[in-house]
């Protein structure tokens, strides 16, 4: 029997039948329940009053979320060919997928697994060792238990090693917030629809989008929320996972009914054709702002070692 290393515990955990691989450990059973104690509780207790500035940019504010955007430019600008050859291939096959290609995955809210199910089918058939990874934890402190779905891919190298790039259907979604001032929308809207890159890279991402959303949420005298700290969203890609390549057969071969997943996955092709079409037209102006940041970043390095 084929067995791996589980990630961060040193145990080794055998490869199941139906292509499922499990890593890790400490599953929550009550992320529900936990994160909707921490709503309620955060509405009671933690969230601005009706008197709260309504969507509004202070200048000193403005200052900040402006060098936040630069800073999510700089990181979409710097992936690797690896990552850039990945990120098209992904974006690729899921514009490809139709409505009858989804089937469903679970008895209970789908939640796109479907199309998560659908982009692994396609990767795999193309050669990569794709996975559907599902993370859970266990709520702590501030921080409540949670669970989340993404894709996985495993690339092996000739010297032996390997190395996981993340992929996220939905990432802006995480990022949401409520009375959000203008210029936070659109660092929001400036992030990729669908992220691909490495968990290092994806660190980056998380901690500039947390300090954006703290930024605009102090301008309504509002704090930021659990579900929106840096070690919640941290806990999403980098809690104990389990890796399955297929979904399981007796509830995938249920006749397709579910709408919102449909409704879903045009609503990803738009928003990936339009991405598409507007880093057409700002390629060379990209270009001369990733050149623009890198000269600002070796400044700012020199000056910082003087």
């Amino acid at each position: 029997m084929d067995c791996r290393v589980c990630r961060g515990t040193g145990k080794s955990w055998p490869r199941m039948d139906g292509g499922t691989q499990y890593v890790g450990d400490g599953f929550s059973h009550e992320s529900e329940h936990d994160l909707g104690a921490m709503v309620s509780d955060f509405l009671e207790n933690g969230s601005g009053g009706p008197d709260s500035r309504y969507s509004s940019d202070s200048d000193s504010g403005l200052c900040d979320l402006v060098h936040l955007a630069d800073t999510i430019s700089y990181f979409k600008l710097s992936a690797d060919q690896y990552e850039r050859d990945l990120l098209s291939v992904v974006n690729s096959l899921l514009r490809s997928i139709n409505d009858t290609d989804l089937h469903l995955v679970m008895s209970g809210p789908c939640n796109a697994s479907c199309i998560r199910f659908s982009l692994v089918k396609l990767l795999r058939i193309s050669g990569y060792d794709a996975a559907v990874c599902s993370s859970k934890w266990q709520g702590g402190g501030k921080v409540p238990g949670g669970d989340h779905e993404y894709i996985d891919v495993i690339n092996h190298n000739v010297s032996g090693s390997s190395e996981r790039s993340i992929i996220d259907i939905d990432f802006r979604s995480h990022f949401e917030i409520a009375r959000a001032v203008n210029f936070y929308d659109k660092i929001l809207n400036s992030l990729p629809v669908v992220y691909v890159g490495t968990l290092t890279k994806l660190k980056q991402f998380l901690q500039v989008m947390v300090e954006a959303a703290s930024f605009s949420l102090k301008q309504n005298s509002m704090p930021l929320p659990p579900w929106r700290s840096l070690a919640y969203l941290e806990a999403k890609w980098h809690s104990p996972y389990q890796r399955q390549f297929y979904p399981d057969e007796k509830i995938s071969n249920l006749p397709s009914a579910h709408k919102q997943c449909s409704g879903h996955l045009k609503r990803l092709q738009s928003l990936l054709q339009s991405e598409i079409e507007v880093e057409r037209v700002l390629k060379p102006i990209n270009r001369e702002n990733n050149r623009r940041l890198k000269l600002e970043r070796r400044r700012y390095s020199s000056n910082r070692a003087l």
